[in-house]
């Protein structure tokens, strides 16, 4: 019986230690952890870090001018579809709080890289010669500055604003600009009154009756003013572009240390923006989706950031220039003639274009041509 016993427990013993290692076979190791960028947010999605086929990707840092709007959809469209991802980039942003703002921020090494445009960086430059912000490409061909007013208002030309009073916050760049457009149009720039608000309150104030006209981004006044119940039959706008002051308008920019240390950073991020832009394009309105998509307040009008890339397309994407030259390019006579004049408007110590913008990390020209209009669907 004893013997009996025995085998029977070695029997049981035997079963339990198969059973254990059977077990063992079979469960699967736990996974890699993985850390993806918040789709909504702001991050592009990093690699495994279980995954040895995947190299380590470099950050990068960017700050946009302003909140996040539909003029980002090639930024967004490239973090999305890992087109930054495919060039070693895991690249973050943050929202911005005006162009002066977002260079005052770069210039303290807080972020790599800023959308912002050169005319505000110059002045930085004039304060910090030893630590200089450069363009290394032109995202808008022109600056989207302007003064806007209502045709009810009886001004029909910027020699009709003498003796009106305009808005906009301190720092607006039009509005220190205002000198040199009324050189231009051939009035004294103190022929017209000021009136100093919040950015918030730039339209409301127009809305309201406050002031008689603005000077701003028409890309930021014209969907205000619509959304606040105008229509576009309503609203006069006179460019800067149209009356002698034919500015860039934004630009990707980077510190003078960080071009320095980070060339090939620097290449592979545009590689992946203008290959981006070119698609939105082509396809504005899935672009359009896509930004509104990731939109994690849930408060963006799709109809306001609809009418603002719309004007953006018409007049700063697609341009007789940008259609010759190729995407992110800039003339250098062009430049350097808004250089001059901002110096002078600004009162800065004097500039040429080769301080301020290299083209030497842009990619081939054939990468970065605009799409044949054959191409482009339209902005639904």
């Amino acid at each position: 019986m004893l013997h009996t016993f025995k085998k029977q427990l070695h029997r049981i013993l035997f079963i339990a230690v198969s059973t254990t290692v059977l077990a063992a076979c079979n469960t699967a190791p736990p996974s890699p952890s993985t850390t993806s960028g918040d789709k909504p947010a702001t991050t592009a999605t990093t690699p495994q870090s279980g995954n040895p086929d995947q190299k380590t990707k470099q950050d990068i840092r960017v700050q946009l001018p302003f909140l996040k709007q539909s003029l980002d959809a090639p930024l967004i469209w490239a973090i999305e579809k890992g087109y930054f991802a495919e060039e070693g980039l895991n690249v973050s942003y943050e929202r911005g709080f005006g162009n002066a703002d977002t260079i005052s921020k770069l210039g303290t090494g807080k972020y790599d890289m800023a959308f912002s445009d050169i005319y505000n960086a110059m002045e930085f430059n004039d304060k910090n010669p030893n630590d200089k912000i450069l363009a290394v490409a032109f995202y808008q061909n022109k600056a989207p500055f302007s003064i806007v007013t209502f045709k009810a208002n009886g001004i029909k030309s910027p020699a009709d604003l003498v003796g009106k009073k305009l808005g906009a916050p301190a720092g607006d760049g039009p509005r220190k600009l205002f000198p040199l457009l009324a050189k231009e149009v051939k009035i004294s720039p103190d022929s017209v009154t000021w009136d100093t608000m919040e950015p918030k309150l730039r339209e409301t104030f127009l809305l309201q009756g406050k002031v008689d006209a603005v000077s701003g981004f028409y890309t930021s006044v014209i969907p205000s003013l619509i959304k606040g119940g105008k229509t576009m039959e309503d609203i006069q706008i006179f460019f800067y572009d149209e009356y002698g002051l034919d500015f860039y308008g934004n630009g990707i920019l980077v510190k003078q240390d960080f071009m320095t240390k980070n060339p090939e950073a620097i290449k592979a991020f545009l590689k992946a923006y203008f290959r981006a832009m070119q698609e939105v394009i082509k396809d504005p309105s899935a672009a359009l989706d896509l930004v509104v998509s990731t939109d994690q307040s849930k408060l963006m009008d799709r109809d306001a950031e609809k009418l603002r890339l719309k004007l953006a397309l018409e007049r700063m994407y697609v341009t007789p220039e940008l259609e010759a030259s190729g995407l992110g390019s800039a003339d250098m006579k062009r430049l350097d003639k808004s250089i001059a004049q901002t110096v002078e408007g600004f009162k800065l110590n004097p500039v040429t274009s080769a301080d301020l913008f290299t083209d030497k990390f842009l990619p081939p020209k054939e990468q970065r041509m605009i799409p044949p209009a054959s191409e482009r669907k339209p902005l639904l």
